[in-house]
C-alpha cells in the first residue's frame, strides 16, 4: 500500500466531529515525519466525499490555508456542521476536539 493509500485510508476512520493534525496522520502511517506529505495528499484527494480532508488541521488546531476544496471559509463550514466549533481566527481547539486514532 502507498503512503498516499495509508493516509487515504487512516484520514477515513476520523469520526464526525473530530480533527486530526498532519503530524498525527504522518505518524499513523508509519511516517512520523511526513506531515507535509500528509497535506499533499489530501490536496490531491480522489474522494473528497469519502475521504473527509476537512478533518485535518494543523498541530495547533488551524485551518488550512489553501484548503482544496473551496478554501478556509469551505473547511470551516463543514466543521461547524459536524458540530466543531472554530474561532475567529480558524482555529479548533484540538485538545477538546482530536481524535484519539480508535
Amino acid at each position: 500500500m502507498s503512503f498516499y493509500q495509508k493516509v487515504y485510508e487512516i484520514v477515513r476512520r476520523v469520526p464526525e466531529g473530530r480533527v486530526a493534525s498532519y503530524g498525527q496522520i504522518a505518524r499513523m502511517a508509519g511516517s512520523p515525519r511526513a506531515s507535509r506529505a500528509v497535506g499533499y495528499a489530501l490536496h490531491v484527494n480522489p474522494m473528497p466525499g469519502v475521504i473527509p480532508c476537512h478533518r485535518i488541521v494543523n498541530r495547533e488546531g488551524r485551518l488550512a490555508p489553501a484548503f482544496a476544496f473551496g478554501g478556509t471559509d469551505a473547511q470551516r463550514k463543514l466543521l461547524e456542521a459536524e458540530g466543531v466549533k472554530v474561532d475567529e481566527e480558524g482555529y479548533v481547539d484540538i485538545k477538546k476536539y482530536c481524535w484519539n486514532g480508535k
